[in-house]
């Protein structure tokens, strides 16, 4: 049972998001916050397994809502559920400690399979996120990047699945583009984040996108 608490403003939101995490089998919705104030005194007692996190909250921001969560509950996976899509806030938002990067207008059955990956130790970005996110790290000169270092020790099928990730694939559609299943293209990313030391989505693909 995946346990998901809820930091949302919107009541009507917060309300709906509710719902279909707890009607959806395998998940339960442990609490729900309007503030980021309230979520930092009431999670540590709840210790979710994910927490969605707005970032536009009154009072104090989910941003930095999340930095000192993560220092409260290390364990705990922080996604982002918002409408932001400027990269200023993605990267304060990753850099703060948020594992995953969603946008409110995710479908509900997207939104369910993102939470699963976060909690899987996935980095959960729509694509439209997650190209933002391999922009900012393309150097204007570069055509494609060149294995070597530490990407020379990724086999073939690693760099195969690290290079859609850089494309913005989350993990069920790297399964079904390789016809390989999610369970694999999970130890395949763990096998990569070993490789490369790194620990989050992000981190893999600046140093794909760096050598």
């Amino acid at each position: 049972m995946i346990s998901v608490s809820i930091v949302e403003d919107n009541e009507q939101l917060r309300g709906t998001l509710a719902k279909v995490i707890a009607r959806t089998e395998g998940f339960c919705c442990a609490s729900d916050y309007g503030s980021a104030e309230d979520a930092l005194a009431g999670l540590p007692k709840v210790k979710p397994n994910v927490v969605l996190m707005d970032i536009n909250l009154p009072g104090m921001n989910g941003v930095e809502c999340v930095r000192q969560l993560k220092t409260l509950l290390p364990q705990t996976q922080v996604m982002m559920l918002t409408v932001y899509e400027d990269t200023e806030n993605i990267f304060a938002a990753l850099a703060a400690g948020a594992s995953g990067y969603m946008l409110k207008r995710t479908p509900a059955k997207e939104l369910i399979e993102a939470i699963h990956d976060v909690q899987r130790g996935g980095s959960p970005m729509t694509a439209h996120i997650a190209r933002k996110v391999v922009s900012s790290f393309q150097r204007p000169a570069a055509t494609a990047p060149v294995a070597g270092g530490e990407l020379s020790e990724l086999s073939e099928r690693e760099q195969q699945v690290l290079d859609l990730l850089a494309q913005g694939l989350i993990y069920k559609e790297i399964a079904e583009k390789l016809e390989i299943s999610y369970e694999t293209v999970h130890t395949y990313i763990r096998r990569i984040y070993e490789k490369l030391q790194v620990r989050t989505r992000t981190e893999a693909v600046a140093k794909f996108l760096r050598r």
